[in-house]
């Protein structure tokens, strides 16, 4: 019996190599690896499949390595921006639908800040009465600073119980800075109206006289003084009824004093209360002297 021995060693002729290449397992293990390749390319199945896994596993995998951190930079950063324009524009909305300074001081948070441009600045402080608007600048510093070319911006910060402004030039320096404290400022040009009548303020006790007797010292006064006692009657002459009494404050602060109008109307009675230069004042209380 003669057994067909199999040459395991290294073929050494053509035809042999051939014979080993083309056998039947090799051939086998080519197709099955051709159609591998060629449904991937065609069906995206080994992707498909990887990605499945990798998404169904997402959430027990550790969030390490620079992808990862990358990723959270950029989230944040996203985030940061998103806060800077939600501030900047709430910023922005603050100081168009601002009224007054301290309406504005009001509504700035401690920190915050705000562009306020030069037309927006003048308005607000036009609105101020004018026995105010030095409490904030001197008017002939203001109007070199907002049209003599010195100024490039105007930036306000809010800060407790106030505000700053800074008025910046274009090499970007500080070319003045205002403090504003809303104490100062008071009710900003609004109305101050005491409901009830003179006898309610303690501030006008002993000094109350008839609206009549108050009008004729004050056409005794030097016309100068008269234009210098009220600075502001606005609040006078929008408020309707008949004038009664005025009563003149028994301190002063700031170089004013407070006077009372009492005006009764349908009924009632109110107190306007303005501010009055403090020396033009005194010389009224001695002409109300002389006259009562």
């Amino acid at each position: 019996m003669h057994l067909r021995t199999q040459n395991w060693h290294e073929p050494v002729t053509l035809t042999e190599w051939l014979k080993r290449i083309c056998s039947v397992l090799n051939l086998a293990i080519l197709s099955v690896t051709c159609i591998i390749v060629v449904s991937e390319f065609r069906f995206d199945w080994c992707e498909r499949l990887v990605g499945n896994y990798l998404s169904l596993s997402n959430d027990a995998r550790p969030e390490n390595g620079a992808v990862w951190d990358a990723g959270r930079h950029m989230v944040s950063a996203l985030k940061s921006l998103d806060q800077m324009a939600l501030a900047r524009e709430n910023a922005g909305r603050i100081v168009r639908t601002a009224k007054s300074f301290s309406d504005l001081a009001a509504q700035l948070g401690p920190g915050e800040w705000a562009n306020l441009d030069k037309d927006r600045f003048r308005v607000l402080y036009l609105s101020l009465p004018l026995y105010l608007r030095r409490n904030v600048m001197d008017p002939v510093r203001l109007v070199w600073l907002l049209n003599g070319g010195a100024t490039d911006r105007i930036v306000c910060e809010g800060r407790m119980g106030g505000m700053k402004i800074f008025f910046i030039d274009t090499q970007n320096r500080v070319v003045q800075q205002v403090d504003l404290d809303v104490q100062t400022l008071g009710n900003n040009g609004s109305r101050a109206v005491i409901p009830g009548t003179l006898d309610n303020a303690p501030e006008f006790f002993g000094r109350i006289y008839p609206a009549s007797l108050f009008f004729t010292a004050v056409s005794r006064l030097p016309g100068d003084m008269r234009v210098d006692l009220i600075l502001d009657t606005e609040d006078l002459l929008s408020e309707k009824g008949a004038l009664d009494r005025v009563g003149v404050s028994n301190s002063a602060q700031d170089g004013f004093i407070n006077l009372g109008f009492e005006f009764r109307h349908l009924g009632e009675s109110r107190v306007v209360r303005v501010k009055a230069r403090e020396w033009a004042v005194w010389q009224l209380t001695l002409v109300l002297k002389g006259e009562s």
